[in-house]
């Protein structure tokens, strides 16, 4: 038996209609950890997986999605909110960003960075026969089987 599928308010139809352009054009330009590498100096809100809320100044993202961030204010989950100077987030305990509305999102989304060249044609010229591969075929000549005494 099916499940029910889920109701639709007015709501989520308009945030469905609004976010898709941005996820399709995301999901073809770039990567999501390039395009958060580039929101050096925005104030951005970050909730955890732990249920922790952060909200602070990136100062930069790395490949693994770790992020520093100055000028922070911490909310551990039922707890005061206490301030820091600066706090790093390892990138696995994000569950996800809170970005700025005035953040120009169609002008970061552009992924300007150049793509690496093919080179497997550079490859293949030159003399020889290519690369020797090991194809598995029995066990090899060896050093011989003797006599058989």
């Amino acid at each position: 038996m099916r499940a029910p599928a889920p109701r639709r308010t007015a709501s989520s139809l308009i945030l469905a209609v609004v976010v898709a352009p941005i996820v399709a054009v995301a999901a073809s330009a770039m990567k999501l950890v390039r395009f958060l590498m580039k929101l050096n100096n925005e104030t951005v809100t970050i909730e955890l997986k732990n249920g922790s809320v952060v909200h602070g100044t990136i100062t930069g993202v790395d490949m693994q999605m770790n992020t520093h961030l100055k000028t922070v204010k911490m909310t551990a989950r039922n707890r005061e909110p206490s301030s820091l100077d600066s706090l790093s987030i390892r990138g696995n305990n994000i569950r996800y960003f809170v970005l700025p509305d005035a953040l120009p999102l169609d002008t970061l989304l552009v992924d300007d960075a150049p793509k690496p060249k093919n080179r497997k044609k550079d490859d293949a010229r030159g003399r020889g026969r290519g690369r020797v591969v090991d194809r598995g075929r029995g066990r090899g000549r060896g050093r011989g089987r003797g006599r058989g005494f």
